[in-house]
């Protein structure tokens, strides 16, 4: 059953940008091993520019209501709880990858250590999420207006080198949607809450960005290869930020739009359950693209990477509702009591029935 206390649109934009985050990852490891381009690539190519963004920014709009609570509590709600997974994630991957699947012992010990300063592989933005959250605590705490901070973040993500750091490069590259959906936060609600009782003028206005947003992806200049793609016009930084931060709204009111259709409740869990399917997909769709490529039953680019979509989506789901029932392994999805650093967090979330497997739009 929905939370009262969760907002359906949320979680149904957050639906819809778990399925574009993994359908890249699907698109571009099957192209990888075909050295094809499928349909699908032209679908996530399409949501180049909004993909990511709209993860942090939907990740930043509940910031308000706890960045002013102690540092224990915070911390324990907005960093440990997303290192949390990010460690017991990565020592999974590392391990069957590395140590297991490549039988590099010493490998999987250099990946693992080096994952503590380093994000790795999809798990960076569990990582990350953790760091922007403890940034943004700091500089609310030394009071630095949004004035300033809007402006440095945007021209990080604009006009950043590529460091030898991840982590500093997906810093730059991110940290202005985590923010602005922190700052912008009234007016995201106000919109979505305007446009849901008006489902004409939503869709008017959702076709008209379509329409912009992929002329200006799909501009002279543009190059789809199997595992990427170069932008035309929308490649320009400026417009680049700027098309991040549209779509991302845009997919909030697409978000509010959808979550009204009970057809759609599919998608508002999927969204609230989120992290289930992040933290998790990359281990089936690596399975299940080899054994199809080997089996030679499926090697069109295009259907190959749908499949591998599909796969890669609901392997997770499937496990998630299996713990469920047998009731061991929670741990893998639901932060267990021992990981708080505040003794009164698994308390307080199991009052307001706020799942941990979220990304959290939590108010807790």
């Amino acid at each position: 059953m929905n939370s009262p206390m969760r907002m359906p649109w949320v979680d149904t934009a957050k639906g819809l940008s778990i399925i574009l985050v993994v359908m890249m990852y699907s698109a571009y490891n099957t192209g990888e091993y075909t050295g094809g381009v499928g349909f699908l690539h032209y679908v996530i190519g399409f949501a180049t520019p909004f993909r990511m963004p709209e993860f942090f920014l939907i990740s930043g709009l509940f910031l308000s209501q706890v960045i002013d609570r102690p540092w224990r509590r915070y911390v324990d709600r907005r960093v440990v709880h997303y290192l949390y997974f990010y460690v017991l994630w990565a020592i999974i991957s590392i391990g069957l990858k590395i140590g297991i699947f490549s039988r590099d012992p010493a490998g999987m010990l250099h990946d693992l250590a080096t994952a503590v300063v380093q994000p790795y592989g999809v798990l960076w933005f569990i990582y990350m999420l953790a760091v922007f959250g403890l940034v943004a605590k700091l500089l609310r705490q030394f009071r630095v207006p949004a004035w300033i901070v809007i402006p440095i973040a945007a021209a990080l993500q604009m006009w950043a080198p590529h460091p030898d750091s991840y982590a500093l490069e997906q810093f730059a590259a991110y940290f202005v949607f985590f923010y602005l959906g922190f700052v912008l936060a009234p007016l995201v609600f106000r919109l979505v809450e305007w446009t849901q009782p008006r489902p004409m003028l939503a869709v008017a206005g959702l076709a008209l960005w379509a329409v912009i947003n992929g002329l200006l992806v799909y501009s002279p200049g543009y190059a789809m290869h199997p595992v990427g793609m170069q932008m035309g016009l929308a490649a320009w930084p400026p417009l680049h930020l700027t098309l991040a931060v549209a779509g991302a709204v845009v997919l909030c009111v697409l978000g509010g739009f959808l979550s009204q259709f009970a057809a759609m409740e599919w998608l508002r869990w999927l969204g609230e359950h989120s992290l289930v399917v992040y933290v998790a997909f990359t281990i089936p769709m690596s399975l299940f693209r080899g054994a199809a490529l080997a089996s030679g039953l499926l090697t069109d680019t295009g259907m190959l990477s749908l499949a591998v979509l599909l796969v890669s989506i609901i392997s997770p789901v499937v496990l998630y509702l299996i713990i469920q029932r047998v009731g061991f392994g929670m741990f893998l999805f639901e932060r267990p009591a021992w990981a708080h650093v505040d003794t009164s967090a698994p308390q307080a979330a199991a009052k307001t029935a706020m799942p941990a497997t979220a990304v959290q739009s939590s108010r807790t």
